[in-house]
């Protein structure tokens, strides 16, 4: 069968335009890391009809990824997760143009990861803070839109940061200056300021800072997905609210809630300070 692009993305119609799925079609989109919401983050905007992806990450499938990531299967370990994934992508939509970046990223290649993309879609290990930071910098730098899903428990927290809207990643998260782990913390913290997540945490021995693992789950992958790609569907299109920081969202199925949080002044807020020591003593400890 031939492929036809009005074809396989005619069910997305209605709920946009025949024109606006034509804008979809002439979009970019970067995402770096291509593990859980990575993995998940591509296929749904590859099913969007999104035209264009630049893809980044520099590991390959195992076994201890089956339980959220898209791309992992016995016939996938040992590959690397975005050659699968560039793949996977094509197979949905052979027209697409998917660049790959099996190195990651890094300075030397940031400029080349985000050159001619319309958003960053942020889909990195929730410890590649520095990747992270690196990426947030020079999409600030480009004046251009991202966002970040962070599967927490069986939930998502969202956060976007758009150019001449509301707060910056630094203005917001302030990492700068500061030690790995309060990094972290302040990360965790800024992405979630309800820690909803940890109410259900059965076994918080898995929640290993030390190790720089956590547990996980698909359901939260897919919520992160479908979240993400909806508010990549109004940036792009220029339709509905955006959420920008130092608002954000966070929805959890486990508990029934769903809630707009807001901390003014991002990580600087007094209430973040206090969560920041509730975290840390249950995260590290101290």
């Amino acid at each position: 069968m031939m492929f036809n692009y009005e074809d396989a993305f005619s069910r997305n119609i209605g709920w946009v335009t025949e024109a606006e799925q034509q804008q979809l079609r002439s979009a970019c989109i970067a995402i770096a890391g291509a593990g859980g919401v990575g993995s998940a983050h591509a296929l749904t905007l590859a099913r969007l009809g999104i035209g264009a992806f630049q893809l980044a990450d520099f590991d390959k499938f195992d076994v201890h990824n089956f339980n959220r990531q898209a791309g992992a299967f016995m016939s996938t370990v040992g590959e690397p997760k975005v050659e699968v994934m560039g793949r996977m992508v094509n197979d949905i939509n052979p027209e697409a143009d998917v660049r790959l970046f099996t190195e990651g990223v890094n300075k030397d290649n940031v400029a080349a990861f985000l050159e001619g993309v319309d958003l960053y879609v942020d889909s990195l290990d929730f410890f590649a803070l520095e990747a992270r930071k690196l990426i947030f910098s020079e999409c600030e730098k480009r004046m251009i839109p991202a966002v970040t899903a962070a599967p927490l428990g069986m939930g998502s927290a969202f956060l976007a940061f758009i150019p001449g809207q509301g707060m910056t990643f630094e203005e917001y998260f302030r990492l700068d200056g500061l030690s790995e782990n309060d990094q972290l913390v302040r990360f965790l913290v800024g992405v979630a300021p309800t820690m909803w997540q940890r109410h259900y945490l059965v076994d918080p021995t898995r929640a290993d800072f030390q190790g720089k693992k956590g547990p996980s789950t698909a359901m939260a992958v897919d919520f992160c997905a479908g979240v993400a790609a909806t508010n990549v569907l109004k940036i792009i299109l220029k339709r509905g609210r955006v959420i920008t920081a130092p608002r954000g969202i966070h929805y959890d199925a486990y508990l029934n809630r769903t809630k707009i949080t807001w901390r003014p002044w991002g990580n600087l807020n007094p209430i973040q300070q206090l969560a920041f020591r509730v975290a840390k003593s249950i995260v590290l400890g101290k």
